[in-house]
């Protein structure tokens, strides 16, 4: 079987690890700052917080934004459910917009609508599988209503938008390095943001609430949200491979949708003005489970994400969220193998199993 993903750890990432135990140093220090210093470059951000993994990236964007109880947050109901979990952690409410069927992003429009006829307090946008959402729209809206701007980044390192990287948009935003993404950390989490106020609350959070300085002074009430220096040696082994790891990933994807023939898929489209990362190659099939049954059938280990939108989990039954084209795109969405660990005779394997299908 052909997995859906494979982490490409070696000799670097083991040397960086060996260092740091040999050092003595393993948990947070010098090693996660130059990481988190490094990482938000790369995003062209100021500012980078380490945190333990995406989810809890999310969460401390959140805190030092100020969104809690009482404060409503606009996002899509077609992701990972970490990124409308953090909200009610945060202690504020999520409110689920439509997506484009186009995209399978959060639809500016649909948000345009939310914000003109509620109180809304802020924009969590998730450029999903890699694909970033439409920035300019997102950001006028935000503008325009005064409200902040989060981008969920967890599975887009290495978009860009016009040019520009994902991270760089909105008024913070988020990564994960869990092992199925572009880059790993082993798990881990990065914030980053060009406004320092919001860096130096992200990184107090994630430290007790501890000032800058340190010790046992607490100015806030916090977690223990920090990342290993373990993980950081390793993100910033992955880090420097990352560029080669995003081109091989669309390189194969071009691939795809050059051979992929067959009418029975869409393949995933890429508006001029973006760069997609290719943390997925997403298709829409109208007979998607018998889809997925016979790519399972000829070793092709092809997985659905997401399976239901998250206004219709059980842990959000109290939502009276309708988002027909999210809930369409879910019964439909299959992604196929993408990862840079494939061979030219499992990317052949792949598009002769689609087409043969």
């Amino acid at each position: 079987m052909i997995p859906i993903a494979n982490p490409d750890l070696g000799k670097a990432e083991i040397e960086a690890v060996s260092d740091v135990i040999e050092s003595g140093m393993v948990a947070d220090g010098p090693r996660v700052r130059e990481f988190e210093e490094n990482f938000a470059a790369y995003c062209g951000a100021s500012h980078g917080v380490a945190t333990s993994n995406g989810t809890t990236a999310l969460h401390t964007a959140l805190e030092a934004l100020d969104l809690g109880p009482g404060d409503r947050v606009v996002t899509t109901p077609f992701s990972f459910v970490a990124s409308s979990n953090t909200i009610r952690l945060a202690g504020a409410e999520p409110v689920f917009a439509d997506i484009s069927r186009q995209t399978f992003n959060i639809d500016p429009d649909s948000v345009r609508s939310i914000l003109e006829s509620q109180d809304i307090d802020a924009i969590l946008a998730v450029h999903l599988y890699g694909l970033p959402c439409d920035m300019d729209e997102l950001v006028d809206i935000s503008d325009e209503y005064d409200v902040a701007l989060i981008e969920d980044c967890a599975q887009a390192h290495g978009a860009t938008y016009k040019g520009q990287p994902v991270g760089s948009f909105g008024d913070v935003a988020c990564f994960s390095f869990y092992p199925t993404k572009n880059m790993t950390t082993g798990e881990g989490g990065m914030l980053v943001t060009n406004d320092e106020g919001i860096a130096e609350r992200a990184e107090s959070f994630v430290n007790h609430g501890r000032p800058p300085s340190g010790g046992y002074e607490h100015i806030q009430v916090g977690h223990n949200f920090r990342m290993t220096s373990i993980a950081a040696a390793i993100g910033s082994s992955q880090l420097a491979k990352l560029p080669d790891y995003v081109a091989e990933r669309q390189s194969t994807a071009k691939q795809f949708t050059e051979e992929i023939e067959t009418t029975a898929v869409r393949p995933p489209i890429v508006p001029d003005n973006r760069s997609h990362a290719f943390h997925q190659y997403t298709l829409l099939a109208d007979e998607r489970d018998q889809l997925l049954e016979y790519l399972h059938d000829n070793g092709v280990g092809a997985k659905v994400y997401y399976p239901t939108c998250i206004h219709e989990q059980p842990a959000y039954s109290d939502s009276e969220a309708t988002a027909p084209t999210a809930e369409r795109v879910a019964d439909e969405v299959v992604s196929i193998p993408v990862h840079p660990a494939l061979s030219e005779q499992d990317v052949a394997t792949i598009i002769q199993a689609v087409n043969g299908f």
